[in-house]
């Protein structure tokens, strides 16, 4: 399988699509759209099954990395503040993604509304060979991500040289 795309729960989605666009280079494949709750159309019926009756609606844009995997981001109409990460909660913790600009990008996360909450960090310190860096950042709405220097695959396999 490939990945195709990641859905985010955002607080406002003009200041998510600047985040996402400026901060992070995507590219906005369909900009922020109203979604109402019906059930005339195909789209009406899978919102109410998936968000259950009386989501009412909500605000929804399809963003793209430059590797073509989506992130497609919600603006719920009935929603309460999330600004604390919940560890206790189940399901997706973070994504990642791949920058050559680990400075230039994380001034990037701060200066449009993000955070950066961590150093930057080498998965093998004690091994010159292996200069894979990463850090944890957050959006201005709480959702958590990193920056990888390398690959997946690079920054794991036991091979890598």
């Amino acid at each position: 399988m490939k990945m195709n795309h990641v859905g985010l729960m955002v607080g406002d989605m003009d200041k998510a699509v600047d985040f996402y666009t400026k901060a992070l280079g995507l590219r906005i494949v369909m900009n922020n759209t109203k979604v109402q709750e019906e059930r005339e159309s195909a789209i009406g019926r899978m919102c109410i099954a998936v968000f259950g009756e009386g989501f009412e609606g909500f605000n929804i844009a399809h963003l793209v990395t430059t590797d073509g995997i989506g992130v497609e981001l919600f603006e719920m109409k009935n929603r309460e503040d999330r600004h604390n990460v919940d560890f206790n909660r189940l399901g997706i913790f973070h994504f990642c993604l791949q920058t050559d600009d680990f400075e230039g990008a994380m001034a990037r996360v701060e200066e449009y509304g993000g955070k950066v909450r961590m150093d930057v960090m080498r998965y093998h310190p004690e091994d010159d060979s292996k200069p894979a860096k990463m850090v944890y950042l957050e959006d201005p709405f709480g959702n958590l991500f990193e920056f990888y220097s390398h690959t997946y695959e690079e920054t794991y396999a036991t091979d890598y040289e």
